[in-house]
């Protein structure tokens, strides 16, 4: 009982009777997924496993062998997870969604920036479509709501000698908050059950974003981050805000936040002009 509750489930004592959990379980059901992600026409082939260090790890070593665009992993406990400039991301057992997509991408595009950016349009399209609405996007790789973080993206990519560019899109949703880990995040956190009365298991949050996020992969290839950029605006969490730009180093920049451009670079109004700032480089703070 003390393991399962240091991994973030909540086991309640029942006096005389023993233990009891607070919440039906909810396991990912692959074959359920697999078979919706086909009824659906997706190129999307789905592997879960019960624990490994990061998706994204795992997927970037198996494409040095050789694994297809549009393999993904899901993991029940992921022990390393990592967000942006090398942020830890934990999350409970059962508490959350955490996995990848493997993608190619030949000729490498000149707005590559973008695609975390692209993929936060089609996790709030999914959500939508899912029954959990006004999921809101910050730049440059956030889900969030009311100013709480509730997920994020990370694509990490590596070059092939004379071969495409191959991307491992990761991400993480917390879908029942585990206050175990909210503290590891660094920032106010948020769950899909503070939005939703009725949230779907994490087999169907699972199915839809990967069916979700596979139509945007393909589309980003020919289309670009231009494609996506009206969406991500309209959901923009700090639309025309005044905002903090933190940098590397300590420095910061304070501004107005206009948007991102068709690259995915951040538009942020100054005292010396409106300046780009692309993801990797800085983070975004509220200015208050």
């Amino acid at each position: 009982m003390r393991e399962l509750r240091a991994l973030g489930v909540d086991v309640r004592a029942i006096r005389g009777r023993g233990y009891a959990l607070q919440d039906a379980p909810d396991l990912l059901d692959r074959a359920a997924i697999a078979a919706d992600l086909a009824a659906r026409g997706s190129p999307i082939s789905l592997e879960v496993v019960d624990e490994c260090p990061s998706t994204n790890a795992v997927l970037l070593a198996r494409a040095a062998s050789g694994a297809r665009a549009g393999a993904a992993l899901a993991c029940e406990l992921q022990s390393a997870g990592r967000g942006r400039r090398g942020a830890a991301w934990r999350s409970g057992l059962m508490t959350g969604l955490a996995f990848s997509v493997l993608w190619r991408y030949q000729p490498v595009r000149t707005d590559f920036a973008g695609l975390p950016l692209a993929v936060g349009v089609a996790c709030v399209r999914a959500l939508d479509a899912l029954g959990i609405p006004e999921v809101a996007l910050k730049w440059p790789n956030d889900l969030v709501h009311a100013g709480r973080k509730l997920g994020g993206i990370l694509v990490e990519a590596s070059a092939e000698p004379r071969g495409p560019t191959v991307a491992a899109v990761g991400v993480g949703i917390n879908v029942r908050r585990s206050y175990l880990f909210a503290e590891s995040v660094g920032q106010p956190v948020s769950d899909l059950t503070a939005l939703a009365p009725h949230v779907p298991p994490r087999t169907v949050l699972l199915g839809g974003l990967l069916a979700e996020i596979g139509t945007t992969l393909d589309a980003f290839g020919t289309h670009g981050f231009a494609m996506f950029r009206d969406a991500w605006l309209r959901r923009h969490a700090l639309q025309d805000e005044r905002v903090r730009l933190l940098l590397p180093g300590g420095a910061a920049i304070d501004g107005v936040a206009l948007g991102v451009a068709e690259d995915g670079a951040l538009l942020l109004a100054t005292a010396t002009g409106v300046q780009q700032h692309h993801a990797g480089e800085v983070s975004l703070r509220s200015a208050a």
